[in-house]
């Protein structure tokens, strides 16, 4: 007896949730969402195949019927689409495919070519109305939920402007600060469109901060599965360190994302975000999850050398300093070391501190839903 879609469509799409890192209820828009990114046929294969996020070639072959010759075109099709990522064992070498959550996930590679058609503009649209069920599901049982959110492990590292940063040894439990260092560390560079960005265009709602798309980087063994599924292309180390120096110029926050989410193992990617597009930035602003990130900088005012102009203050993308008595004030509790604020203080007042690594987590706000 075979499956009805409705039950097809909601197995997968449970499957796609419990992959991923983020709790997102399932909704009629995540539904839809999934079945404009996949076929029944994938996702019938998803939910036979993946009874966990990540299997290597020899766990799928025994969870499938298909022919060694159609599991591969099966498997390369779900990576072009951005469904799972394919890459060889650290330590085996041997292919491992994992799936994808829809948020970070699919989300990212959906955006990561910068295709304009319907079908974007509506997952955009879909992905937008699914952030909107979230929010009024965290505010509508704020306090378990960030409960919850605080077991959960950071999604990105602050790395800050490099130009900022004092030329201090780097301890070896700790990860790399400088960007230049990150990038130095990998043969294989791949550049993408700016996803977050991207998605914001789509729906009409450009950039305030930048024109630049093109500033997201894959590095290692991500960025040859990007470039050979077309979601990205290669770049020298230099055109890398170009970008990034003008992303710091323009005010964007530098954010490297590790392995396993484990700041121990080596960076994957590294973004160049604005408060106003990044999705992450985006889900704390508007209520739908924390801002959680590990950081190794603190922002220090010097009292006697700032003015009172109000440039950290409007730069900030946590909204993390205040002018009080016309001195800038910033509060450490949610200061995320990305060197912003010192890197455009026109009197050079504040300068970034070096510290132990640590986590910062800023609950959401609280926000008064609207009545529908």
């Amino acid at each position: 007896m075979t499956e009805s879609k409705d039950k097809i469509w909601n197995k997968v799409v449970r499957t796609i949730v419990k992959a991923g890192q983020t709790p997102m209820p399932i909704s009629d828009e995540l539904i839809e969402l999934i079945q404009n990114i996949i076929t029944e046929e994938k996702a019938q294969f998803i939910s036979s195949v993946f009874k966990k996020p990540s299997l290597n070639i020899d766990q799928i072959k025994s969870n499938t019927t298909l022919n060694s010759i159609q599991l591969m075109k099966m498997l390369n099709e779900l990576m072009d689409n951005g469904v799972i990522v394919g890459l060889p064992s650290r330590r085996t070498g041997i292919m491992v495919y994992r799936l994808l959550g829809p948020f970070p996930g699919m989300f990212e590679y959906t955006n990561l070519r910068g295709e304009t058609d319907e079908k974007h503009i509506k997952l955009a649209r879909l992905f937008e109305k699914i952030f909107v069920k979230m929010r009024d599901g965290t505010q509508n049982n704020y306090d378990n939920l960030v409960k919850q959110f605080e077991n959960m492990p950071p999604v990105v590292r602050i790395v800050p402007v490099e130009e900022e940063i004092e030329d201090v040894p780097i301890d070896k439990v700790m990860p790399h600060v400088e960007v230049s260092k990150i990038v130095d560390k990998y043969d294989d560079i791949a550049l993408a469109h700016c996803y977050c960005r991207h998605s914001r265009d789509l729906l009409d709602e450009p950039c305030k901060v930048t024109d630049e798309r093109k500033n997201c980087f894959l590095l290692g063994k991500s960025a040859q599965f990007a470039i050979e599924h077309k979601f990205a292309n290669p770049v020298s180390k230099e055109e890398a360190k170009n970008i990034i120096k003008k992303a710091s110029d323009e005010g964007l926050v530098h954010k490297a994302f590790h392995i396993h989410l484990n700041t121990e193992l080596d960076e994957e990617a590294i973004c160049n975000c604005c408060s106003c597009c990044c999705g992450i930035f985006q889900l704390y602003s508007s209520g739908v999850m924390p801002y959680h990130c590990y950081t190794n900088y603190l922002a220090e005012v010097d009292e006697e050398n700032c003015i009172g102009c109000g440039t950290c203050v409007e730069i900030c993308p946590m909204h993390t300093i205040d002018l009080i008595d016309a001195i800038a004030n910033v509060n450490e509790e949610k200061c995320i070391g990305c060197g912003l604020c010192a890197h455009h203080c026109p009197e050079e007042a504040i300068e970034l501190k070096r510290i132990e690594n640590r986590e910062v987590f800023v609950p959401p706000p609280k926000i008064k839903l609207e009545q529908s």
